[in-house]
């Protein structure tokens, strides 16, 4: 029969063949072709016949014909069919779609449909074929019946789509049927039903089948619906991401894990890379991601910056047209996200209000962690953002070798948090990646050559951490290492020796290193350039510290330890030790020559040696013989000779430039520091070996000190020539060379009263010398000061640091006021005896801590030790606290008279010094630094917390500030209740806000402000502050701020004088003296605290009202969770709007408190129309503006607009009547004339900036009314009070004025007539 069929379709005509099919039964049919398509014969030349022969001009062979039609496709399905065959058949069946009529086509496509939504699928071959009956229905133009009605073939396909959308897809299906559709033309609407439906499957596939899939996600994305795909695919790896940690988080052992976590990682970067391509592919879809990257920057980015999207973008960076933009939005991200972290720390209002959310930085270390798995295209993304950071927010310019903080005080946490961030991005991917580690190395390495100038301490530490972490891997690198030592002698000596201290860990592994270093520093040694000699000593100073010879102590603080990665190194520690004694003595060899250098050198050897000797004792014969030797050059040997010291070989003369050439004092200290570290380490030591070799050197120079300190308590002032009659101006060489001499007499007093005390055990004769020589010092510290005082200007180095260690004046400090053991009661009564000595003691104590403050370290030995400046901080605090506490200021002054402050208030000073330093620099050792106060309890069964400690030192300070408050109003010490303000604001930052003790902390603050009427500014100026720091933590300030401005209103009284203000005294700090500038301004400056709040709220609003842009029905419920930010928003600008309607009728002092003010009611009106604006976005989702909303609008119409228009007029009125004043003095307005017109712009600039700031919040507001159908502008009287009429009667008035004052003063008439415009201008 098939035969036959071929052989009448080959005919010309097809009668005969139509007739002959017609005569057969369509089963039989069916059953032909499906076996002669299983035996693989010719199957499709006999479809292609049978086609033939049922043209579709006839219905009933147009059914024929979709009978075959389907019986094709359920072969194709089968499975039964050769690959070729069906290809043939597939091929044949796609020609004939466009053949059938439109009423068979929607039959055929819903069959498919039916088949995908039931499952009757067996491999998905047919498939090919529904794009084609898709297309072609769309191009039929006639009505088809659909359903129950008619519909075009646009529509019917449709209908077809959606339903095929909304039914269920075996996911072994969900790839073919996404890629079919990207054959289909689709209109918008249609992607974005097919774009949801995938995205939705997602979830039900195996892992691995994702990336195939997104693959097809974003080819189809081409035709449109690009967002929606990204989101989609962000969202999905994110929540897959989120349950994954929780997972391997969770302690309850879990049946099973969802997915390993290599698989998901990798899995994660292939779809990157798919997306990555595509972008490359399609520049919208690029677009598309950094419109999310910046939605997720302004609104809440919860939903669109995660671990996956992160890595995305980093990726997206390798596309050179993005990359500027992504590095700048993920910059901007990051530093935006530290400030909203820094905004929602201090204030309780926004911690309410806003859930604490993820923070970037921590998502982006995530991403570096999660790169290990093969994510090169990430990596360098990363290396590059962590430069960008460390650069663009790493410490700015240098001033006086001070780095300054470029930016203010406040948003310098966040940028040190995101230069922090950089530089952890870089160390935790060289750790993890070992391609990138030369690149990041080098690229360190380079900034600290390059750039000298700017601060780099950023990069040095990141290149310590990177050295610490593995010396060993370093070994590869190291030749850029030993490049950068050529620049050695051209960087500042601040960058070698950080430099130096980082490189230390290389230099014990590689030889090759350490040699490099010596050439280039043995160079440097001999160089033009100071700075490079003070390098070369600094470095050989920390080689000397760092190659231990044998033998020597173990420190307790040895070098920097370099981590287990080294332990082979030392294997052969003692041919180490051996080779380190013959190089240490060789280094000892260039330094011996430095002493012939000038002092800074010398100087710097001398800081250094006391260090070596601590670190390497082997070094101690040679170090004491250099500086044995050093000392005989400038020592009288003569037992009688006065004085002991030749101070004229010190000084160098070159012509008349006079200047310092060996610095005696330090040279002295050094000697004195190493000789007591000496005696009580090695000395002890040695006894018990009984060897007796080469201590000479110490007992010389025991005899020296003894000897030199004898005959400096006999010598007087003129056997130094340093008398009162003396010169010591600094205009002449003598003076020069005197202050030179004056201040190394005195430093040479100060190390031998450190050095008598130290070898005294307490003797009486020792301390009587100590006290004499305090007199020689304080008798010349005395007439400098006087010289100093008389001359114009102020000593160039005020007072030097002083010689005294840190560790003497903690153990001085704890004799003096705490040592009650009787056998020294007698010797230390010699020392108590004298005030100034007490005085003096305590003085170097602040010295000393205000150095720490400054610079981070103490002079000194054990100065740069954190560990022992730690301690010895504990054992000052001790002592001062107890000084303090024991003996107060009143009963101390009330004593006697003397000039200078009195002990108890040093005291103070010193403590509230200290506890700021704490904080600055020990913040994790707080609990210990609290514990070390408390002398009570020594070793306690129940833990403390900080809080109960703090507590317990705040009731002390409370105590004394009570006691000072309630003393007689000539008494009050405004100083001293300031310093104790200070204290406890310090104190206070200590307790958890959420304690007990927090809210009686705030609850005495607040009495001690409501009760307490001290006329004394900067008091009410320190008592304020640390009302309101505390206040914030608690609630937000705005009820506080209200009673306050009334207080201030009825102080001030109001700027219409008739009108009676009742004075409400919520707060008695506040008074006449007080409330002008300086509660008015802090005041001022806490609103501009709550608005920026408020902004930041708004702002976020913003954000989520544009990401939400949601169907009508959805919107009144998706917007339900701003309710509660809403009403806070209204709630804060209502009683702000209180607090400015005080103020704007209070008589303000005009100057700063007025400029502040019109500010301030500038940015309140900008605000308010950003409210307003927020709810013209809002009223687009159609939702109502809220009643509350109404009452603000309102509130703002009533008690500020019209107001704010009379204070413009109070101050403009106040102006006209200063200038008639200054025109009556005319000889003084001649000299002020550019800065009294200088000030006037500059007074007058705020006013046009308010004005016009309250038109664009009733602009909006009509906009608002308009959109809302609530007549919002009812309560608002649009401003008229600036129409520029010419009022007729009022200007004869002043013209009138005008003549009647010519005619007086005819005499002066040129200068009346020079001087008239500028007062016209002023008028304006």
């Amino acid at each position: 029969m098939d035969q036959k069929i071929l052989s009448l379709a080959a005919e010309k005509t097809a009668d005969r063949l139509q007739k002959f099919l017609q005569t057969l039964k369509e089963d039989d049919l069916a059953n032909l072709l499906q076996n002669q398509a299983v035996k693989g014969k010719a199957a499709g030349a006999l479809l292609r016949a049978i086609f033939k022969g049922f043209p579709c001009s006839e219905e009933a062979g147009a059914l024929r014909r979709l009978k075959i039609y389907s019986c094709c496709v359920q072969l194709l399905e089968s499975g039964d069919l050769q690959k070729e065959v069906a290809s043939e058949i597939i091929g044949l069946l796609m020609l004939e779609v466009h053949n059938f009529p439109g009423a068979l086509l929607v039959e055929l496509a819903s069959e498919f449909v039916d088949a995908v939504k039931q499952g009757n699928l067996t491999n998905g071959k047919s498939l090919e074929l529904l794009p084609i009956i898709f297309t072609a229905l769309a191009t039929k133009k006639e009505n088809l019946a659909y359903g129950k009605g008619e519909l075009s073939g646009e529509e019917c396909k449709k209908q077809l789509i959606n339903t095929l959308c909304s039914g269920r897809w075996d996911h072994q299906y969900v790839i073919q049927l996404t890629s079919m559709f990207k054959d289909v033309p689709l209109t918008a609407e249609e992607v974005e039903i097919v774009v949801e439906k995938v995205l939705t499957m997602f979830s039900k596939l195996n892992l691995q089948e994702i990336p195939p899939l997104v693959y097809q996600l974003l080819v189809l994305s081409s035709k449109g619906s690009r967002k929606k795909v990204l989101e989609g695919i962000i969202a999905f790896f994110n929540k897959l991401d989120t349950q994954h940690s929780e997972e391997q988080s969770g302690d309850e052992l879990l049946d099973f894990v969802t997915v390993p976590s290599g698989e998901l990682r990798h899995v994660e970067g292939t779809i990157i890379l798919h997306i990555v391509f595509a972008i490359k592919l399609d520049c919208e879809l690029g677009r598309e991601l950094l419109k999310l990257l910046k939605a997720g920057q302004q609104g809440d980015f919860s939903s669109n910056i995660c671990p996956f999207s992160i890595a995305l973008f980093l990726s997206v960076t390798r596309i050179q047209r993005f990359e500027e933009q992504v590095f700048d939005l993920l910059k901007s991200l990051v530093i935006k996200s530290f400030k909203d972290l820094q905004l929602l720390q201090g204030s309780k209002f926004l911690q309410d209000l806003v859930p604490h959310r993820c923070c970037v930085s921590t998502m982006i270390l995530e991403v570096v962690k999660n790169s290990v798995h093969s994510w090169d295209h990430v990596t360098q993304g990363l290396v590059e953002l962590g430069f960008i950071l460390m650069d663009s927010y790493g410490p700015k310019k240098i001033l006086d070798g001070k780095t300054i903080e470029a930016s203010s005080g406040l948003s310098r946490m966040p940028n040190q948090h995101a230069c922090k961030l950089g530089a952890n991005i870089l160390l935790e991917t060289f750790k993890i990646h070992e391609m990138i580690r030369q690149e990041i190395l080098e690229q360190v390495l380079n900034r600290v050559v390059t750039r000298g100038s700017s601060p780099i301490t950023h990069f040095i530490d990141l290149l310590s951490d990177i050295i610490m972490y593995s010396p060993l891997v370093l070994q590869s690198c190291s030749s850029k290492v030993t490049e950068t030592f050529d620049y050695l002698s051209f960087l500042p000596l601040q960058t070698v020796q950080g430099l130096m201290k980082a490189v230390q860990p290389l230099l014990k592994v590689s030889l090759s290193i350490r040699d490099s270093l010596i050439l280039v520093l043995r160079k440097a040694m001999f160089a033009r350039q100071l700075d490079a000699r003070k390098s070369a000593v600094a470095g050989f100073l920390l080689l000397l510290k760092n190659f231990k010879v044998l033998g020597s102590l173990s420190s307790s603080q040895c070098s920097q330890s370099i981590g287990i990665s080294q332990v082979h190194v030392d294997v052969h520690s003692r041919y180490n030790s051996v080779a380190n004694e013959t190089f240490c003595l060789e280094i000892m060899d260039s330094l011996r020559r430095c002493l012939g250098q000038q002092a800074d050198v010398r100087l710097m050897l001398y800081e250094g040696f006391y260090d070596v000797l601590r670190r390497n004792s082997q070094l101690a014969n040679s170090i004491m013989q250099t500086l044995l030797s050093q000392l005989k050059q400038f020592y009288e040997p003569e037992p009688d000779m006065l004085p002991p010291l030749k101070l004229e070989a010190c000084i160098l003369t070159q012509g008349d430039q006079i200047s310092l050439q060996e610095p005696l004092d330090c040279l002295l200290c050094c000697i004195q520091h190493c000789l007591a570290w000496y005696k009580s380490r090695v000395m002890p030591l040695q006894q018990k070996e009984e060897e007796e070799e080469e201590e000479g050197f110490y007992q010389d120079l025991d005899d020296m000190l003894e000897s030199i300190t004898s005959r400096m308590i006999k010598s007087e002032l003129e056997d130094f020539e340093l008398d009162k009659s003396a010169d010591f101006s600094q205009s002449t060489g003598i003076g020069i060379k005197n202050n030179i001499c004056a201040f190394l007499v005195m430093g040479v007093c100060e190390v031998l009263i450190e050095y008598n005390f130290s070898v005294s055990n307490f003797s009486k004769n020792k301390f009587e010398d100590v006290l004499s020589l305090f007199m020689c010092y304080k008798e010349l510290s005395d007439i400098l000061n006087e010289k100093a005082g008389k001359g114009k200007t102020k000593m160039a180095n005020k007072t030097n640091d002083s010689f005294l260690s840190m560790k003497f004046v903690s153990d001085l400090l704890t004799a003096l006021f705490r040592d009650s053991t009787q056998s020294h009661e007698e010797s230390l009564s010699v020392l108590r005896s004298s005030n100034e000595f007490m005085r003096y003691a305590v003085s170097v104590a602040l010295q000393k801590v205000q150095q720490l403050k400054e610079m981070g370290h103490v002079s000194g030995p054990d100065g740069k030790n954190p560990e022992k400046v730690f301690q010895n901080l504990c054992d000052i605090t001790r002592v001062l606290l107890w000084r303090y506490t024991s003996i107060p200021t009143s009963v101390e002054e009330s004593g006697k008279k003397e000039k200078g402050k009195s002990i108890s208030l040093l005291c103070l000073e010193g403590l509230q010094k200290i506890f700021s330093v704490v904080q600055q620099f020990y913040q994790p050792k707080i609990h210990q630094f609290l514990r070390a106060l408390d002398a009570t309890d020594k070793e306690e069964e129940v833990e403390v917390s900080v809080t109960q400690r703090a507590a317990f030192q705040i009731r002390q300070f409370q105590r004394s500030l009570l006691n000072i408050l309630s003393s007689q109003e000539e008494d009050f010490n405004s100083k001293e209740a300031l310093l104790l303000v200070t204290v406890l604001s310090n104190l206070s930052k200590l307790l958890e806000p959420s304690s007990t003790q927090f809210v009686q902390m705030l609850s005495w603050t607040t009495k001690i402000c409501k009760e307490n009427s001290w006329e004394d500014a900067s008091f009410c100026k320190g008592l304020m502050n640390l009302l309101f720091s505390l206040h914030v933590l608690c609630k937000s300030p705005v009820t506080l701020l209200r009673d306050l401005s009334q207080d201030i209103h009825g102080h001030l009284g109001d700027i219409d004088q008739d009108v009676e203000v009742e004075k409400t005294n919520h707060f008695a700090v506040v008074n006449l003296r007080t409330a002008a500038p300086t509660v008015c301004l802090l005041l001022l400056s806490q609103a501009e605290k709550v608005l920026e709040e408020v902004d930041w709220l708004i702002t976020k609003l913003k954000g989520q009202v544009s990401q939400e842009i949601i169907p009508e029905e959805a919107s009144s419920q998706a917007t339900l969770p701003n309710h509660p930010i809403e009403k806070a928003i209204i709630i804060q600008l209502g009683t702000l709007l209180t607090f400015f309607h005080e103020l704007v009728q209070t008589a303000l002092p005009s100057g700063s408190c007025v400029d502040t003010l019109l500010k301030d009611l500038c940015k309140m009106y900008t605000i308010l129309t950003a409210l307003v604006r927020y709810y013209l976005q809002v009223c687009q989702h159609s939702r109502g503006i809220p009643k509350n909303m109404e009452k603000l609008v309102k509130l703002s119409g009533s008690h500020l607009t019209p107001l704010c228009y009379s204070f413009i007029s109070y101050i403009q009125n106040k102006k006209s009547n200063s200038l008639k004043h200054t025109g009556e003095k005319k000889k003084e307005k001649t000299a002020a004339g550019p800065t009294a017109m200088a000030r006037a712009l500059r007074e007058t600039k705020p006013i046009p900036n308010l004005i016009f700031a309250i038109e664009q919040y009733e602009k909006f507001l009509i906009h608002l009314s308009k959109r809302s159908k609530v007549n919002l502008m009812q309560h608002i009287k649009l401003s008229t009070s600036r129409d520029f009429k010419i009022k007729g009667n009022i200007l004869d008035m002043v013209l009138q004025e005008d003549e009647d004052e010519d005619e007086e003063g005819t005499a002066s008439e040129h200068e009346g007539q020079n001087k008239e415009p500028a007062k016209k201008k002023r008028k304006k």
